[in-house]
């Protein structure tokens, strides 16, 4: 089923969907990389604020390449969620509403999105050059000195993507290949 998704995201609009859903997301989400998220993790510690509000927010698993001209952003594709599963269930307790990116979860992370209602949708690796034609606006929005792995806030249209592990903990990494069998 194809389904149309503004952003930011309220949670009783992610327990409606499913593994397996396709979705179309309008509106604004941000990025963070391993470096971001260390350094997110390293404020909480201290009792700091993070540079993002995450309650009802997507964050993408994205690095991307320079803009070309006239564009907003460079090649866009996703990188391997996994790298962030340390540091994801406390921003899931936080309120974050789900994570793009490719790959496979954590248990840990997966029982905290169960635990707050939350979604991971898969981008298609790969893809980076088409996923970046979804990305209308960009800006990076806290620390800048990473570079690639700075914090950006996208203002994205009809961006694709997966539902691969729903708010229920059904996960289409595991289900897909039975199916087919």
């Amino acid at each position: 089923m194809d389904i149309e998704l503004q952003a930011p995201v309220d949670k009783s609009k992610m327990k409606e969907l499913r593994a397996g859903d396709m979705v179309y997301i309008t509106g604004t989400i941000y990025t963070a990389r391993d470096a971001a998220h260390k350094r997110m993790a390293k404020a909480l510690a201290e009792g700091k604020p993070l540079p993002i509000s995450v309650e009802g927010n997507l964050i993408y698993y994205m690095g991307p390449s320079p803009a070309r001209e006239g564009r907003p952003i460079g090649s866009a594709g996703p990188t391997t969620a996994s790298r962030m599963d340390k540091y994801t269930p406390s921003l899931l307790d936080l309120g974050l509403s789900g994570m793009i990116g490719k790959g496979k979860r954590s248990n840990k992370v997966i029982d905290a999105m169960i635990r707050n209602g939350a979604v991971y949708f898969a981008a298609i690796g790969g893809a980076g050059a088409l996923l970046s034609k979804a990305i209308v606006e960009s800006e990076v929005i806290a620390y800048d000195d990473l570079g690639t792995e700075a914090i950006r806030k996208l203002k994205v249209e009809r961006f694709p993507a997966i539902v691969v592990i729903d708010s229920k903990g059904n996960n289409l990494y595991e289900t897909a290949g039975k199916k087919i069998l």
